[in-house]
């Protein structure tokens, strides 16, 4: 018997350099290298000029450290959205920036001088600024770095700083702008002050987390009412800040709420004062004990409230020690007492109580009178609250509109102040209103409070969510202080109107807002900003909801700052008048003198030069303050996007993108600035992403050792597995990020990876002259074109709507499903044995050509660093793969309904085939004989078509209802390893081959 021929060499297999194991941690800085040596962004600038122009304005990140995971999240999604636009045949630019001022860099030079035990107030300003200013310029080149090492591209050559004279210039011009049209005035109100920070936070700059507190029950003597019998009781009031004590000045109550006068009665008699009829005084020890006073048996609280107030006074009375031994019997009896006589909140209007502490005299000693207050309600407490003006706004409120001014009685570290009367600077006990010790039941409030006989209750166990800082961690107060506020709803005058184009209403926790209600006579800022939140498109579209009622709810904005590293308020404020100075002139030399010189330039030795010759600055206060960091980045658009430093910007932009939390910050000054200053919105869509979780959902932090450095995820996979994982997550709600994650991710480009490297090797040496027209491809070729174009749909859409889970999700599905287990799977068999120049195979590699341009268009955008790998493989000479344009995809007709039938039909095939190669029956389907129902195959295969779509031996059809399967009897063709009958034994050719071969040997 002669020995067979080996026919591997006749076979067509593909051939490509391009490697299957990525190494992009050592691929990618090379290409990133040569995108920079090329300038590739600049190429792609000319490249677009003069189209259509795609405007992403970035929110500047804080440049005080290396990125982490969310940094990589924000900027890759700006990066997509960039690429995708500009993909489109858009010029589509991107300026990216940093903050540079206030708290974060500011803290962190603090910290070296912390570190040297030294006082940062001693440093002369300037130098301290300096400090700062090269402090946050270390770490903008450190980030600059990172960012682009995840692909990201930009002007680096020129970013926007905000500690740039330029920017510190632009900034000054904004807020001149808000005094020239009256939206500025200095006021005392309480705000979020941080005593370790020493300074007023903004609302973006507090964090809340779950702390327990001491709560306190206190007793207010009423010393004159219009209700004779009330004189002589006791107004009880509930907190659980018993620091604020200290600055009562008033108590408030509901005046629909009901009250009821009380006895207090204890177990076996009546306190002392109490009728003798409830039997004799027990326990006179006890009441003593806790700073019961004999004339304090009458007490005034809301009815619904007694029930929980009782529990309160339970557990203080039987926690008490007589003669060193706790008293667990001593016990209010159940009815908690004698119920004198009940009114409604309205009836104590008139009434008047004295603070406890009023044998201190001075302010102590004035009356506390009872004001109705709408914000008190039953739903904890005691129904009655006491008011300090200087720290709570419903207080602050109430008391002036009665005429009673704060105290000021809190120093900036949050000890009482020298000469206040309790607790002064000087008292050893005096310690910071935030210190828990100071708070404590034994602490010194609550100590006074038992020796003056006034506390009835103290326990150190109410679990709440509090504010604190979320840069120093710390517990944060309210704390009146003489501050600049933009005022939400005073009249502006010289800011265009703008009318709601589309009803539209915010569902906020008051109900429902509509803006289309407020008058467009009065123009405010609340009622511009709402407006142009109504124009704005909001993706999700919740976020539309989510700022609508922060706007509408929001207070006064607070601009100032007690601090040293950020823009001046630039105002002149006249000593005698208290009026802010609005000159044009003098405004316009402020500017220039901060352009020229940074915010340096704002010192007392300018004074004479900036007002000019006609004032003298003995007449003017130049204020010391500096603005609110949310002022600075919410004015980027007015000096980055209408600044001639850039261009090919323009204003508005037409998307803003960062994380949900920016609803309350740089998305909500922005607006407001922008609507203060030109009637409108700076953005004309605003995109949000959720945070990135820990894998198994929970908050990532270093102490749980849950978190993913995008720098060490970089060295062991490469930045464009953490792109093509930010790109497929849903990015709109809060998303998960760890190892498996990370590995199903990796797993995921592998497939993509292979896809390419399968099409470089089909397509080696693919020439023009292979190309066929549509018209002669077989039915295939026809209907993979035409899902092309679907694909090519579902892109487009996804991008118009900046979903790029979407956009990610469809291109892996199509990759996966579409191309490498049905299209590539079924047309090996033409690639590898077709003649080179049959209409088949060379319609397959011409539909090829069409995906692989179409696809590395697609993916370019994700994985930048693999396509331009790809791209350079195949056309090493043309250019960056970034500089293409969307793919033109070829119309292709296909019965779309019946291709989806035949791959149904497919998978059972494919189903019923596993269990024989399983058992080893078959080795493949090449070896199986298929009998499929005729009833299922859709019109117009042929068995011959269908055993190729199929890649089996043969295939059949019958009437009945069942797929079977069975092993073919069929010889092997010894070069394609079919099994077909016209084989005479295995190893011979079929007929197909047979003509290759022959004609392949003729040619040798």
């Amino acid at each position: 018997m002669s020995e067979k021929r080996d026919y591997r060499d006749t076979v067509f297999l593909p051939k490509t350099d391009f490697p299957m194991k990525a190494g992009l941690p050592q691929k990618e800085p090379g290409i990133l290298a040569r995108w920079q040596e090329e300038d590739v962004y600049g190429q792609l600038r000319k490249a677009r000029a003069g189209r259509e122009t795609f405007i992403l304005h970035d929110g500047p990140p804080y440049a005080n450290g290396n990125i982490h995971i969310g940094h990589a999240l924000n900027k890759v999604l700006k990066d997509a959205v960039v690429r995708t636009q500009s993909l489109l045949g858009k010029d589509a630019p991107y300026v990216p920036g940093w903050d540079c001022h206030g708290l974060p860099i500011e803290w962190k030079v603090e910290e070296k001088y912390r570190k040297k035990k030294l006082n940062k107030d001693e440093v002369p300003p300037r130098e301290f600024r300096r400090e700062c200013r090269e402090y946050a310029a270390e770490w903008v080149g450190v980030q600059m770095e990172q960012f682009q090492r995840l692909g990201v591209t930009g002007e680096w050559s020129k970013p926007y700083l905000t500690m740039s004279p330029d920017a510190e210039a632009g900034i000054v011009a904004e807020l001149l702008r808000f005094a020239e049209t009256g939206q500025l005035y200095r006021g005392a109100k309480p705000v979020m002050w941080s005593p370790v920070e020493k300074t007023a936070l903004a609302e973006a700059e507090v964090e809340y987390e779950d702390i327990t507190s001491t709560q306190i029950d206190v007793a207010f003597e009423i010393v004159e009412s219009p209700i004779e019998e009330l004189v002589g009781a006791h107004a009880v009031i509930w907190t659980t800040t018993p620091w604020t004590i200290p600055v009562n000045q008033a108590l408030a109550y509901g005046p629909e709420v009901e009250y009821a006068l009380l006895d207090i009665v204890y177990e076996g008699g009546a306190a002392a004062g109490a009728s003798p009829k409830s039997g004799k005084v027990a326990t006179a020890e006890a009441a003593e004990a806790a700073g019961l006073p004999d004339d304090a048996t009458r007490i005034l609280i809301a009815k619904e409230l007694i029930e929980p107030f009782k529990k309160r006074l339970n557990a203080a009375l039987s926690s008490i020690e007589i003669d060193g031994a706790v008293q667990p019997s001593v016990e209010v009896f159940p009815a908690l007492g004698i119920t004198k006589s009940r009114y409604k909140g309205a009836d104590l209007a008139g009434t008047v109580a004295q603070h406890p502490m009023h044998h201190l005299g001075g302010s102590f000693a004035e009356p506390r009178p009872l004001l109705p207050g709408d914000f008190v309600t039953t739903d904890s407490g005691t129904g009655l609250v006491h008011m300090s003006p200087d720290h709570g706004e419903d207080d602050f409120e109430l008391c002036k509109a009665h005429g009673i001014n704060p105290k000021f009685v809190v120093d900036a570290d949050g000890r009482y102040r020298e000469d206040w009367g309790w607790l002064p600077r000087t008292d050893e006990r005096n310690g910071s209103v935030i210190n828990p010790k100071f708070n404590a039941p034994d602490g010194p409030i609550c100590s006074d409070l038992r020796e003056a006989g006034a506390l009835l209750s103290a326990s150190a166990d109410y679990e709440h969510s509090y504010p604190h800082s979320w840069r120093s961690k710390a517990k944060v107060i309210y704390r009146c202080t003489p501050q600049w506020f933009v005022p939400m709803d005073r009249e502006i005058e010289g800011v265009a109107p703008r009318k709601l184009e589309k009803e539209q209403s915010w569902e906020g926790e008051g109900g429902a807002i509509d803006p289309a209600d407020e008058p467009t006579s009065r123009q405010t800022l609340r009622s511009l900003a709402m407006n142009a939140i109504g124009d704005t498109r909001f993706v999700p579209a919740k976020g539309k909801n989510r700022i609508g009622s922060m706007v509408e709810g929001r207070p006064d904005w607070v601009l100032s700052r007690q601090r040293a590293w950020g823009v001046p308020i630039t105002l002149f404020v006249h000593r005698k008048s208290g009026e802010y100075l609005v000159d044009s002139e003098v405004n316009a030399r402020i500017v220039a003198a901060i352009m020229d010189g940074g915010v340096d330039a704002w010192d007392a030795e300018n004074a004479a030069q900036l007002l000019g010759p006609d004032r003298d600055p003995a007449d003017f206060e130049m204020v010391t303050d500096i603005l609110d960091v949310w002022f600075d980045s919410g004015s980027t658009h007015a000096f980055v996007l209408e600044s001639d430093n850039w261009p090919d910007q323009r204003s508005p932009a037409d998307l803003y993108l960062e994380g949900s939390d920016q609803h309350r910050g740089w998305f909500q000054s922005s607006l407001l600035e922008s609507c203060a200053t030109r009637g409108r919105a700076p953005y004309q869509a605003v995109l949000t992403h959720g945070f990135t979780m820990a894998a198994d959902g929970r908050k990532m932090s270093k102490s749980l050792g849950n978190t993913v450095d995008p720098l060490k995820v970089m060295q062991e996979y490469g930045a464009d597995i953490i792109r093509l994982w930010a790109l497929s997550v849903d990015y709109t709600e809060d998303h998960r990020i760890g190892p498996e994650i990370l590995k199903g991710v990796a797993d995921q480009y592998r497939k993509l990876r292979n896809t390419f490297r399968y099409m470089l090797g089909a397509l080696a040496d693919f020439d023009e002259s292979e190309r066929v027209d549509v018209a002669d491809m077989p039915e295939l070729e026809r209907y993979m074109l035409a899902r092309l174009g679907q694909l090519d749909a579902r892109m487009k859409r996804a991008v118009d709507d900046f979903d790029f889970n979407a956009y990610t999700r469809a291109l892996t599905e199509f990759a996966n499903e579409d191309l490498s287990a049905f299209f590539f799977d079924i047309r090996k068999d033409r690639l590898y044995c077709d003649a080179p120049g049959s209409v088949e195979r060379r319609a397959y590699r011409t539909v090829l050509d069409t995906l692989f341009h179409a696809l590395i268009r697609y993916v370019a955008p994700v994985l930048v660093f693999t396509a331009e790998e790809v791209w350079s493989t195949r056309y090493p000479d043309t250019g960056s793969v970034h500089l293409l344009e969307w793919p033109e995809i070829p119309s292709a007709d296909a019965n779309m309904d019946r291709w989806t039938r035949l791959r149904e039909l497919r998978e059972r095939v494919m189903e019923a085939i596993e269990p024989l190669r399983r058992e080893k029956v078959i080795r493949s389907g090449l070896e199986a004989e298929v009998a499929v129902p005729a009833a299922h195959v859709p019109e117009g295969f042929t068995p011959d078509q269908l055993a190729a779509l199929f890649i089996t031996g043969t295939v059949t059809t019958h009437n009945g209802d069942d797929l079977r399967v069975t092993k073919s009897d069929d010889a092997k063709c010894g070069r394609c390893w079919r099994l077909l009958s016209e084989v005479e034994e295995d190893g011979d050719l079929c007929n197909r081959c047979s003509d290759v071969v022959a004609d392949m040997d003729a040619h040798v």
